[in-house]
This record gives C-alpha cells, structure tokens and sequence, in this order.
C-alpha cells in the first residue's frame, strides 16, 4: 500500500456526517445550488443509522408563544451558557428554531406529540423558563432522522457510506481546503475527495470518559482534523456530563445510556442510597437545575459513599403514578426493562455520563470557518452554547446550522470556479498517520482505551482540579505513547475494526489533552467546567473563552474576551414586567 494507490474522487459539495447536520445540509444545498451541482454525503457509519441526532430522546426547544418568545428562550440560552456564547450564533439558533420546527413538521413530514386542541405538545426542561421542548414521545431523534434520512435517500445526493473522513486536505498555500482523505471501511482502501465547499458535520461524541452516552465510533475525529489543519476551536473545556446516565453494570454497553431530562421535567425525583431526596441541597430548583449544577449534585452524593456496591443515585418516578409513566416515557421504561429496572414503579440507578460537547471549531452565523471551503455546523461547531447546552438546544442547533450551512455553501460555490489542487505534502502525511498501525507489531488497543476513559473520568470529569489535570495530562501522554507501539493485522483491511479502533483512541487521545489545557488554563467554574480549587466563576462582564490551537505541533491555549453584542450581564431582552418564568413551581 503507497500513497501512489490512492483513489480521486470530485464532487462540488461535500457533506462529512449524516446526523440532522449533515442532512439538513443536503436537503438545503440542493435548493440553494446551481443546478447541476453534485453534491456527496460521507459518513462513518450508514445514512440513517449514525451520528447522535438519531438517539435524541428529549426533544428540540423552540419558542411557539403561549407566553414564551424568542427572547425568552435566548435568555434562557445565555444565562444557561453563563455568559460565555457567541450571542449572535445563539441568538440565531433561537430564531431560526421557529421555522425549522415548521420544515420539520410541513416538509421534512416529522409528526410531534400534540395536545388536545392539535397544536404542539411542548415539556418541561430543566434550566429553562418557559416549556418550550417539541418531542415524539421520548423518541424525538428518531422521528427526525428517519424523515430526514427518507428525503435524502429518495434526492439525488451521491453517498458515500462506509467512508471514514481521516484528514482535511488543504491547498499548498494553507489558504483554503482542497478535500477530504478518507478511509472506504468496505475495502480497506484510500480515497481522496475534492470539493469546492465541505461541510464538517461528524459530531461530538465525549467516548473518552468511562461513563458516555454517544456509541463507541463517535471519537471526535472532526475537531481533531480540524486542529491538524490549523483551525481554532474554543471552549475545548466544556465537556457536558447529562446528570442521569443509566448505571447497569460494566456487562453491558446499555451503562452510561442517558434517561433523559423530561424525567426530572415531569416531576422525577433524585434519591441517594439513603433514602433521602438531596438535589434541593444544591440548587433551589432542585432536579430542574441546569444540567451541570445535578450532575455535580449528583457526584457529590457519590463522592460521600464509601460502598463500592452503591456507586450511583437513584432516579425515582413512582410517585408519579406508574401508568403514567409507561404511557409518558415508553422508550425509557422499555429501556430499562432490557436492563433489568423497573423505571415506572421502582427505582433506577443513575450516573453523571459524559454526553455533549459544548466546544469546537470557532465559525461565524454562517458556519464559515478560517479555512476557506470548510464549513462546521452542529456538534462540532463551538458558540452556540457557552459553557452548558440547555436539554433540546442540542438537536435544534443540529438542524438550524444544517440547513444554514447548506444554504450558504450552495451561494458561496457560484464564486469558487474550479475545484482545488491538494497539498501532496499534508496528503501524504495524513496517510502515513492513518496507516501508521499497518507497519507494527499487532497489539490490544482496548486497555489502552479503558485506560484513557478511566483516567479522564478521575481526572478530567465532572469536579476537576490543577493537580488533578496535570496528573491527567501525564497519564494521556503514557497512553499516547503506548499506541504508537501497538500494531494492527494489516492481512484483511476490509471492516478491520481493529484498525477503526486505533484511529479512534488517536483522536480521543489528542482531543482529551486539549479538554485538559483548557480546562488547566480556565482558572474559575463556569458551566460544566467546575474547578475545586477554583469555585468562583469570575465576573460575568469580564468573560473570557478558551482558544486552543496548535503550534509548532505543540498545543496552546489563550483565553479571547466574550463580546456581549446583543445583551450584557446584569441586563435582559426581556420586556419590562415580565415573568422571571413561566413555568409552575414543584
């Protein structure tokens, strides 16, 4: 295998990823794009089957009135992300949010729950003051993606499933993107793809922690491409933990699944192995806090119970009365009936799981990056939430930025007249990166792994400390250093799993250092960033966002002021008089 045996493939606009990102991007460009222009979707996994948008539970914020507004749920937004978003991609998402819910239902053809009177059912959830979360059930994602994917299939996009995206390819001049090297899964072998625009839509996925939500593939290789290349990507300390992660044991990969916020919403109460409800401990709104504040909650609880056996909380919906919420939570009860709990009528072990990250490649409203030709939108765009994403700001970013990144790459090819020429030097470098386990002796990849996620856990999770970090930053560096001497059987490359496995503890390996520099640099709490030796978050009106890039292959970190361009701290968009909420006390 030589560089010599690389495939080209061309194509105008090329979309890495098929969650609601990625194919809301699709479905946009083909309206906004000149006709005839080709258009390719690549993706990790199958169309449909991947990314995290399908395994949405909760549901998708959006202001429809009865009280609530646009500003509202901006301010909710804001003050959700303590101050630290980009206020105009925020500002954007909660707009934009009115009419893409209509797409979605008029469309895309995706059917919501509804009250009695047929407009949208919308729940309660935790952080926000207003009930504003659009849902099918506790199956959201799923109605999403299986609409969205049902359009995209019958279109004339090309797909590229199976192919994993494994370096951004710029032109010699480091100016602008040139394609996208990736791995066909199927066979093993290199492909090239030019194109004039290229979406970055492969999502988060914080698998480095011992307890995570997103599936075992989803490794963060977008931002970790997208550092290679010389991109900037901010609040890499922010790294959500959803408080209610399902704790079943290590036999099973349904640990870490997360039982979603509308529990707490609906009235679900925390309870500790004592039998004491505690949440209101912590925050005056108890399990309605934010989703940082339970999670810190909630680890503290753990932190206070020497008993191996007990490791977890418990979350308790019986009170509620358990028909209810079979008929409210049937995803959820039924989820946990697999695993052996009783969700409804009993109690369900629970802990902190890593979920969402709340950083990444610093882009504009347009989703525009530095790199001209490179557009980021969802997961892998940072702004939009600050320090904390709000429980259904999630998929609703997902699908605003897809489309509005489908909308302007297919304006901004009508002024990129040719495809462009690749660096050879970065092409061949990123292949002898991919293929660097190919020359080794074959070795196990998953110690290494369990190792990585056990040490961010202690180190880099949910309460975090200096010494903590640096010991972290110690332990990354061993297990980098030990998978450059471990190998991969290059006899069959054809779904070499092993192979994807190395790859994906690589990107998880250089993605964790950066969370760690971050979070060592960030010298207060804000958010999901909770420093022990630093509690305080710092004045509101002297707000800084971490900035990591690399340089001279090395890692750096500075901190960029927060430009409050639509509202201040201690101010409000608000109208005088109105509600501090619109949602009933528990």
């Amino acid at each position: 295998m030589s560089i010599a045996n690389i495939e080209r493939h061309d194509t105008d606009i090329l979309i890495l990823g098929s969650g609601g990102a990625g194919l809301f991007a699709a479905l946009h460009a083909q309206q906004s794009a000149p006709e005839g222009t080709k258009i390719t979707i690549a993706v990790k996994g199958l169309i449909g089957k991947s990314g995290c948008t399908r395994m949405v539970q909760g549901g998708y914020n959006v202001a429809l009135g009865g009280g609530d507004t646009v500003e509202r749920h901006f301010m909710d937004t804001i003050n959700g992300g303590k101050w630290l978003p980009n206020q105009d991609i925020a500002w954007r998402l909660c707009e934009q949010a009115v009419v893409r819910i209509r797409e979605l239902e008029n469309e895309v053809g995706c059917f919501f729950d509804r009250n009695p009177d047929g407009s949208l059912h919308q729940k309660a959830f935790a952080g926000q003051t207003a009930d504003r979360t659009v849902h099918k059930g506790d199956l959201t994602g799923i109605e999403i993606i299986n609409r969205l994917m049902e359009k995209v299939l019958a279109s004339g996009v090309e797909k590229l499933q199976e192919h994993r995206a494994v370096g951004l390819i710029p032109t010699k001049d480091g100016t602008a993107l040139a394609g996208v090297l990736m791995i066909d899964m199927r066979t093993g072998k290199f492909r090239l793809v030019r194109a004039k625009t290229v979406l970055m839509g492969t999502g988060g996925g914080p698998s480095m922690y011992k307890y995570h939500t997103p599936s075992g593939d989803k490794t963060m290789d977008g931002l970790a491409m997208a550092l290679r290349v010389g991109l900037s990507l901010r609040d890499m300390e922010m790294v959500q933990f959803h408080p209610t992660g399902l704790l079943a044991g290590d036999h099973t990969r349904m640990t870490g699944t997360v039982l979603e916020e509308g529990l707490r919403g609906a009235g679900g109460q925390l309870i500790s192995h004592a039998g004491r409800r505690f949440m209101f401990d912590y925050d005056d709104k108890g399990e309605r806090a934010t989703r940082d504040v339970v999670s810190r909650g909630i680890y503290s609880e753990m932190r206070k119970n020497n008993n191996p056996e007990q490791e977890g909380v418990f979350v308790s919906m019986a009170h509620l009365g358990p028909e209810n919420v079979r008929k409210k939570f049937k995803g959820m009860v039924n989820r946990c009936a697999d695993s052996g709990f009783d969700l409804a009528a009993g109690k369900v072990e629970v802990v902190p799981t890593a979920h969402y990250f709340m950083g990444g490649v610093i882009v504009d409203v347009d989703t525009r990056t530095a790199l001209e030709g490179l557009y980021v939108a969802g997961e892998d765009a940072g702004g939009a939430h600050g320090s904390n994403r709000l429980g259904g700001n999630g998929v609703a970013n997902s699908t605003v930025y897809g489309g509005i990144a489908g909308d302007t790459m297919g304006a901004d090819i009508r002024r990129m007249p040719a495809l462009r020429d690749p660096d050879e030097a970065v092409l061949a470098a990123e292949y002898e990166r991919a293929t660097y386990p190919l020359q080794h002796k074959p070795d196990l990849v998953l110690p290494l792994r369990k190792q990585l996620q056990d040490l961010m856990w202690e180190e880099v999770g949910v309460m975090r400390t200096e010494a903590g970090m640096k010991r972290g930053l110690t332990g990354i560096a061993e297990v980098s250093d030990a998978l450059m001497d471990v190998g991969v059987d290059d006899g069959n490359l054809a779904f070499n799993l092993t192979w994807h496995d190395w790859l994906n503890l690589r990107s998880l390996c250089d993605v964790s250092e950066v969370i760690t520099k971050a979070g060592i640099t960030r010298e207060n709490s804000r958010g999901a960033h909770f420093r022990e030796d630093f509690p305080d978050p710092g004045a509101m009106k002297d707000s800084d966002f971490t900035v990591a890039r690399l340089n001279d292959g090395a890692v750096e970190v500075t901190n960029e002021p927060v430009q409050f361009t639509i509202v201040r701290p201690g101010e409000t968009v608000l109208p005088q008089g109105a509600p501090e909420t619109l949602v009933a006390a528990q």
